[in-house]
Formats: C-alpha cells, structure tokens, sequence
C-alpha cells in the first residue's frame, strides 16, 4: 500500500501538496476534499484540479525562462 501511495504522489502534479504548503492545511485532508466532491459533483473538481495543475506549470516555465543563466 505504500508503494502505491508513493507511487502517485511522485507522479502526481502537486497541486493538493502545494494548497497545503501554502494555506497551512493537512495535505491529507485536501486530497479526501478533491476524491469526496468529485464523486458528490460527478467530477467538476476534476477541471478544477486540472486547471490548477497547468497553471502551476505555466508559472514555473516563466520562472525558468525569465532567470537565463548567465554564462562568463
């Protein structure tokens, strides 16, 4: 079971570790939020999980092209 849980979060985008980091909420607690409203709401939180995983994304693209590493 641990492997499994391992597993996805390695693969996962970030974004219920990240809410947690952020707004100081156990990321467990974050992640049974998403799994219980999307079987209630028929998956909406899904698009919401999503779209917040490609904005996470896009932000740290821009970070990475905006700080070029200077060569001497």
């Amino acid at each position: 079971m641990e492997k499994l849980k391992l597993f996805f979060e390695e693969r996962a985008f970030g974004v219920c570790s990240r809410l947690g980091e952020k707004f100081n909420f156990p990321i467990d607690s974050i992640r049974l939020f998403f799994i219980y409203t999307s079987f209630i709401t028929m998956g909406s939180p899904v698009i919401i999980y999503m779209s917040m995983a490609m904005m996470m994304k896009i932000r740290k693209y821009f970070r990475k092209s905006n700080n070029p590493v200077l060569f001497d």
